[in-house]
């Protein structure tokens, strides 16, 4: 029940990579704005993720994060390079494992872990090659979801999206590009898991690479191209469009605090946190808001850039 968007340097009025995300969280849920310092670690080190632990690497990056209290893993953050991640629940046709990582925790990892977009890119599919994905999303209830993901830093952006174990991702080419709670990617992308064809090959829903729809075959439900501009992900696709070549952070921060459609979201779910950066080669910007209700709250600027500690 989230948005994340990103504008490419041709669409935006400061030249450079704009990103926005809100995070939609059940009704009464804390989310923080932490700042983690980069860490050295033995070679002997684990870190444990919101339910599982897995070997920790050799140093992690400096991040600032905005993340659910309860969980280990973040909606969205920034490292110290640049890098940005946002992910969402997507539902898919592939069995839910009960125990894994969360998507949040994919987004912390990647962050702490990769120095650009394609970088975090290989960090989260080598992870959750190993270590699946899964576990309970929410604090006080049951809810267990697939996610997706934009990754982009002051170079290029990403479009990464999963089904269980496998996944595609499609880099983004120009102009605007968002996601929601769908799956968006119609074709094997441009980058893919290697058996990701072959297994939709042997279930008989594709003949090989001319007709494999990553969307369309694994979308819980079924998968429609027709978006109407009263839903949330249409209308956030279409204030994107339509702000292309004038896109500024005003742009990014007021569909963040938009109500038609729902963007800013009030109810069950509620939009919790929100995060504008701004990526560039001179130096990177993030504003965040860490209370629910962007429609309410002032953007503050806010930086990860802080000295590295060793842990032993």
């Amino acid at each position: 029940m989230c948005d994340t968007f990103v504008a490419l340097p041709n669409s935006t009025i400061n030249g450079n990579v704009i990103f926005g995300k809100n995070s939609d969280r059940p009704q009464g849920e804390i989310q923080d704005v932490v700042v983690i310092v980069a860490k050295k670690y033995n070679s002997d080190t684990t870190v444990q993720c919101t339910y599982i632990s897995i070997p920790q690497v050799e140093k992690t990056l400096a991040v600032i994060l905005s993340k659910p209290r309860w969980m280990w893993g973040a909606e969205m953050g920034a490292n110290e390079y640049g890098v940005v991640i946002g992910n969402e629940a997507v539902w898919t046709v592939e069995a839910y494992k009960t125990k894994g990582l969360l998507g949040m925790d994919l987004v912390r990892l990647g962050l702490e872990r990769g120095k650009t977009a394609l970088e975090a890119l290989h960090i989260i599919t080598s992870l959750l090659n190993k270590y699946g994905q899964g576990g309970n999303c929410a604090e006080n209830f049951a809810m267990n979801y697939h996610n997706s993901f934009i990754l982009a830093d002051f170079q290029e952006a990403w479009v990464l999206e999963t089904a269980g174990e496998y996944w595609v991702a499609e880099r983004v080419q120009q102009g605007t590009r968002s996601i929601s709670n769908n799956l968006s990617i119609r074709n094997s992308g441009d980058l893919r898991h290697p058996k990701v064809i072959q297994y939709a090959v042997n279930r008989g829903w594709c003949t090989g690479d001319d007709d494999f729809d990553f969307a369309s075959i694994f979308s819980e439900g079924g998968f429609s191209e027709s978006l109407s501009i009263d839903s949330r992900e249409g209308r956030v696709r279409h204030l994107c469009r339509v702000n292309e070549g004038k896109f500024s952070i005003e742009t990014a921060q007021s569909i963040l605090r938009e109500h038609k459609g729902n963007i800013c979201m009030h109810g069950a779910y509620e939009s919790a946190g929100s995060q504008v950066s701004s990526l560039s080669q001179d130096g990177c910007q993030h504003w965040f808001i860490e209370q629910p209700f962007p429609c309410q709250q002032p953007y503050k600027q806010k930086s990860c850039l802080v000295d590295s500690v060793s842990v032993h």
